[in-house]
Formats: structure tokens, sequence, C-alpha cells
């Protein structure tokens, strides 16, 4: 899924070279070898990966490329990030709020591999959806899949790198189920038919698939924060890429199948899916506070919610614009579509 032109070296080509054995795995996000995080971030992840009790190797160490004076997170994006009671905070306990954003973050983007676009991918393996089939299809979500696994696997890596080298706990089951996953659970269970189910599920995927480079390009082009942290965004960013194009496809080709009632049904599901996605996740965030002993921490964010402002952290939907209009819907969804813009 990296798209590589069949004459250019491939990066991950030339950091084989690096590496005794066999290359590396089919899937793993393409980066440049020059660059030393970069490098340590995509060594880590097959070291993890290709363990293998016969091979013996020193892992590399994401620990030394942790820069203790950068923020975890970019400051600018928290939802509170002018409000009185975060400012008045000391240096100490903002630097503790920003290290459990970036925790929420990757547990936000792990919830979103494993419990919206890996389970749409599988059900249209399956045979699940009309219109879709083929050894074509089934290989590039196969390697769609494997891609996602690996993603799961960056975060998890450097939400670890982070509790390390901060000396906090920050458990990622001490907060709750991410906002987008809560919704499409509720969803799920609340749809009748089996196919209102799956369309569900295909909505929200597609909206993650299509939207979420705009998320990952909040961090990614963040040149504030820990090196580790934009540059695990940047690598999952150039799949995503490829992935936004494959949903986008998806769509198209299951919508052309429904009926007008089914039709009625996933275009609300997009519009339910967008909604969830780009919304700040409050319900983690009072969480977050409690964890973190905020004083005046639920007040101060009951107060950034009742401002409309402050309601979405992405806003970037032009994505999501573009299918709806190529599937010639535009006017049946009920979206103002001129506030997309990302926050600057």
């Amino acid at each position: 899924m990296n798209g590589d032109s069949p004459t250019a070296e491939r990066p991950d080509e030339a950091a084989d070279q690096e590496f005794p054995g066999p290359p590396l795995p089919e899937g793993v996000p393409d980066f440049d070898p020059n660059d030393p995080v970069e490098s340590a971030v995509i060594r880590r992840l097959v070291g993890n990966w290709h363990r293998r009790a016969t091979v013996k190797r020193d892992e590399p160490d994401l620990d030394e490329l942790f820069d203790p004076a950068r923020a975890d997170y970019p400051e600018r994006i928290l939802p509170f990030h002018d409000h009185p009671t975060y400012r008045a905070l000391s240096p100490e306990k903002r630097s503790e709020l920003l290290s459990w954003a970036w925790i929420a973050y990757n547990r936000h983007t792990v919830m979103a591999e494993q419990k919206v676009a890996n389970p749409a991918f599988a059900l249209v393996m399956e045979g699940e959806y009309p219109g879709l089939g083929g050894e074509a299809l089934n290989l590039s979500l196969a390697q769609a899949m494997v891609d996602e696994q690996y993603h799961t696997l960056m975060h998890l890596n450097a939400s670890a790198v982070t509790r390390r080298r901060r000396g906090r706990a920050m458990p990622d089951n001490a907060l709750p189920l991410s906002h987008t996953a809560r919704v499409h659970q509720e969803l799920r269970d609340r749809a009748v038919e089996r196919s209102e189910k799956s369309l569900t599920t295909l909505a929200f995927a597609t909206v993650s698939e299509i939207s979420i480079n705009a998320y990952l390009d909040l961090l990614a082009e963040d040149t504030t924060i820990q090196p580790i942290n934009s540059t695990t965004a940047t690598l999952h960013n150039r799949d995503e890429y490829c992935h936004a194009s494959i949903s986008h496809v998806l769509a198209e080709m299951v919508f052309a199948h429904l009926n007008t009632s089914q039709r009625r049904y996933f275009l609300d599901m997009l519009m339910e899916g967008l909604d969830a996605f780009v919304a700040n996740d409050y319900s983690t965030w009072h969480r977050i506070v409690d964890l973190a002993d905020v004083a005046g921490g639920h007040e101060m964010l009951a107060d950034c919610q009742a401002q409309a402002g402050r309601g979405r952290l992405v806003r970037d939907y032009t994505g999501l614009h573009k299918l709806v209009e190529q599937m010639g819907v535009a006017d049946q969804v009920d979206f103002d579509w001129s506030r997309s813009h990302v926050d600057s």
C-alpha cells in the first residue's frame, strides 16, 4: 500500500541493509533511513514484531532520543489551552496534562484502528457488502489491515516511551473508551437490521480513514513537541493517505448497490461518524483531570464545552466533502461544508 515506483529505491529497501536476516515485512511504513528518529521508530517496531529466540540483537533505544525539555503534545490544540484555570497551573502540572493528552491521542488512534477500520475491512473480505469482492480487493484490504496493526504497535511503543521517561504510570485502561468508538458501538447496538449494523461500521471507517490525516497532521507538522511523537504521526500518516483512497472507493462501490432507505441510512451514519471523529473527547478529559488531580478541572472543562467554538478538534472535512460530491449526494446531507478548515 506504499505506492513506490517500480524503478525508485524504496526507503525500507535501503534500511533493509541495516538489518541482518530477512527483509523488512510487507506493510512497514516507508521511512527515511537517514533520519535517526524515523529509523529508530521503525527499528523498534520491527524488533517487537519480528522477535525470534534464535536472533539476538539490540533493539534501538527510543528512550535515548527522548527530549525531556520538549512537550509531549501541542499545547495549542488542548480545548482549554487558554483557560485561566489551566494557565494558572504549575509547569509540572501542565506538562503532566500534555503527557496525558499524548497517551489519550494514541489510545484514540488505536481504538480507531482496532474497533472501526479493521472490523470494516474484515467485513468487506467476508462478503458483507453488496458490490464488493475479488482477489485484488481482498489482497489490498489484507495489506491495509497489516498496516493498521503496525500503526497500533507504533502508537503503543510511543506511549510506553512517554511513561518510562516521564516516570508516570498513566495506564491506557484508566481512560474510558474513546468518544468515536463509544458512539460507533452505541449506534450499532441501536441498529435493528444486520445491514444497518454493517453500514454503521463501514460509514465510521470511511470517515476515520478519510479524515485521520487531518488529525495526524496536527502532530506530524508540529516541530515543537517530542520528535518521537511527531515522527510516529508522520510515519502513520504516509500509509493513511493510501487508505483514504481505498476507503473512498469502497464507499462509492457499496453506495451504488444500496436501495433508497439503505442509502439514506449510510449517509446519516457518515454524518454521525464525522461528528464523533472530529469532536474533542470531553469524557476522556474529565477522567484525566481526576487522574491528574487538577483543582477546578471539571469546571474548566464545562466552561469549554459551553463554548461552541471549542467543540471540534479537527476541522478539515474536505475529504468527506469530496466523497459525497462524487457520489452526487452533497445536497442530501445537512452539513455546512464552508466551515471546513484545519485549526491554525
